[in-house]
């Protein structure tokens, strides 16, 4: 279980209406930002977290002691340049870094909220971002930016508060989440709450944690982030430390052991309760059941658009991102795309890719030349 930490917040306190009709009465955003606002104002970029992410994009994580998830293209000089604008990442809501989620403290109760914590959306997670940009006293964000489930935040942001976005960066997303991808969270979380450690959701006053639900939560979720011919390449049928079989239940292949890693250093650093809120808001996202479908969730809407996916991405396939630019395409409205051919799979925007870092990169210079910052 993560080691607590004090993060940067500012509280609301204000009720937050959630699409569920359910009502925070007070609640909490934990953020940070890198760079400086410049005098007008309007050199923002909001760079919206996946499902495991948080709102340290760049520069180290308190908790991990690692360098951000975003590091990489987030900076002094980098594709997204903190020499020009000033960045802005918060933890979304449902989160475990400090905003309000299932762990924090119910002002009703004065107890951790557990499961008495409302399902939330990822309209709820931009409503609250939004409120955080306002706290901030920025009018219009020069762009929206994320990858995976931050990509439906990037889309949410488009449906919802246009008047308030230059442009678009949605990467490796989609405008809904498939039956399969449905069913993959699914499985993770039946993984979690057959824990004998979840406690239905009350573990918290509680010595031991599910750790071993989660840990198997991220294991196969993690699967997915991948390709096929990138873990063959990778990893193979080789065998960790032998070059014979043992006949007996241990991790013998390479895979075996990459996997345990990854599940034993998730439960460090995020909440069980979290991991199944989060997936459960990205289950929900669905823009084409809007009223009016696509086509009127993108009309009329003064953006430019940047979509980028990746060839071997077989979790958000490049063929959802076609289905929204063809609906945006009716509108007349600017629209770029690019997919990066790499057989990194899903988890390719997390990565060193340089056509992907290029295509971002121009796509910026281009925004900012237009808009004179």
């Amino acid at each position: 279980m993560k080691k607590k930490k004090n993060f940067k917040k500012i509280h609301i306190p204000e009720q937050l209406t959630l699409d569920s009709g359910k009502i925070l009465t007070e609640y909490e955003i934990a953020y940070e930002t890198y760079g400086k606002l410049n005098k007008k104002k309007n050199n923002a970029i909001f760079i919206c977290h996946a499902l495991t992410g948080d709102q340290f994009c760049t520069s180290k994580n308190p908790v991990t002691n690692k360098n951000g998830w975003w590091s990489t293209l987030v900076g002094p000089g980098k594709v997204i340049d903190t020499n020009f604008f000033f960045v802005i990442c918060s933890n979304v809501l449902g989160g475990c870094m400090g905003t309000t989620g299932p762990e924090s403290m119910n002002p009703e109760t004065k107890k951790p909220y557990g499961l008495r914590f409302p399902v939330i959306t990822i309209n709820d997670m931009v409503k609250v971002q939004n409120r955080l940009v306002e706290a901030l006293n920025i009018k219009k964000l020069f762009a929206v930016i994320g990858g995976s489930m931050g990509g439906m935040q990037a889309l949410e942001w488009a449906t919802s508060f246009s008047h308030k976005v230059h442009s678009v960066v949605p990467i490796a997303s989609s405008y809904r989440h498939s039956a399969q991808n449905i069913a993959f969270h699914e499985i993770g979380r039946q993984a979690i709450m057959a824990d004998p450690n979840w406690k239905k959701g009350a573990y918290y006053d509680k010595k031991k944690y599910p750790k071993r639900g989660l840990s198997v939560a991220r294991m196969i979720a993690h699967i997915t982030y991948l390709s096929e011919s990138a873990l063959q390449r990778k990893f193979g049928r080789n065998l960790q430390n032998s070059k014979f079989f043992s006949f007996e239940f241990e991790t013998e292949f390479q895979i075996e052991s990459y996997l345990k890693h990854q599940g034993i250093s998730f439960v460090e650093r995020f909440d069980a309760n979290s991991y199944l809120y989060i997936t459960k808001a990205m289950d929900y996202f669905d823009l084409s059941i809007k009223k009016g479908g696509l086509n009127k969730a993108f009309k009329d809407k003064n953006l430019s658009y940047c979509f980028i996916t990746f060839s071997s991405d077989w979790l958000f396939p490049t063929l959802e991102t076609k289905t929204i630019i063809q609906s945006i395409n009716q509108s007349n409205t600017k629209v770029s795309f690019a997919e990066i051919k790499t057989d990194k799979g899903h988890d390719a925007f997390l990565l060193d890719e340089p056509n992907f870092h290029s295509t971002l990169k121009s796509f910026i210079t281009g925004q900012r030349k237009r808009l004179k910052i």
